[in-house]
This record gives C-alpha cells, structure tokens and sequence, in this order.
C-alpha cells in the first residue's frame, strides 16, 4: 500500500520562514523611509497653511502677532501632533500638540516666515528638524528643509539646501 505525505516537511517549512524574513529585512526599512517621508510632507503642507494668514497679515498691515485689533492672529492656525511650538497668540496648546512659527513682514513688500519644527509623535531620525517657509520681498514663496531632515526625506517641493 502507498504511504501518502500528511503536511510539510522540515526543510519545506525552513525555506518558508526563510522567504519570510528575506521580504520582512527589504520591506520594514523602505515602509520606515515612506512613514517619514510622509511625516516631512504633512508637516510642509501644515505650515504652507500658515502661509496665507502671513499674507493676509501683510497686505492689511498687521505687524504683530496677537489677538488685539489691529494685529495678527495666529489662533486659526490649528495644532498639530507632529509638530511642536506653542501658540503665538491665543490659548495654550494641549500636550503633545504645536503649531508653525511665523515671523510677519513689516509690511506688504518685507520679508517674513514660517518654521515648521518636527516633535512629539515624529519618528526619531527626523525630531527636531526645521521645515521653513521664506517669503521674500516680491510676495514669493520657498521651502527648505534643514540638515536633520535632509535630502533623503526631503519633499520634491521642499528641497534640502545644504
């Protein structure tokens, strides 16, 4: 009589667990790079929002940050997990929460802008790095990022200028 194979053999099983670990070394390091980059690309696009209140603060006059009339206020900029800064104007910011820093143009033709600096729920290799918005005297805008975050995560819009 024929003696049928039940199940794998040791070896089958071996070469399995092998293939397994070979995918999970290439797969964890490259899903690691795109959870940082998309940290670095959230980031610029929060304070690229910060952006349009500089505008508006500049093109009314406003040279200071604050609630008061007459000047910025920054409490429309909404906190962010993976940034930190706190709150320019306004109240305090809850815990593991921040916001953009900006500097205002003194006035409509002047230079200002916005840092971004990574914290609290960011991966580890980009914590502390700046993302920075410059606008210059004709109204336009550009991104950098500094060296902590550099060209490897950089965003194609943001590059990293050494």
């Amino acid at each position: 009589m024929k003696n049928l194979q039940k199940g794998f053999t040791l070896i089958e099983l071996m070469i399995v667990v092998a293939i397994i670990a070979i995918l999970a070394a290439i797969a964890i390091p490259q899903y690691q790079t795109y959870v940082i980059k998309s940290q670095v690309t959230r980031a610029m696009s929060e304070a690229s929002d910060a952006r349009v209140l500089v505008e508006d603060c500049a093109t009314s006059g406003k040279v200071q940050l604050g609630t008061s009339r007459g000047q910025c206020d920054t409490t429309t900029i909404v906190g962010s997990d993976i940034l930190q800064g706190p709150s320019q104007s306004g109240p305090a910011l809850p815990p593991g929460m921040g916001v953009p820093q900006i500097q205002l143009p003194q006035d409509a033709a002047g230079q200002g802008n916005v840092v971004a600096q990574l914290g609290n729920h960011v991966q580890s290799r980009i914590n502390e790095g700046k993302i920075t918005w410059i606008r210059d005297t004709n109204g336009s805008w550009s991104c950098t990022v500094d060296t902590k975050i550099g060209a490897k995560y950089a965003p194609a819009g943001c590059p990293f200028k050494p």
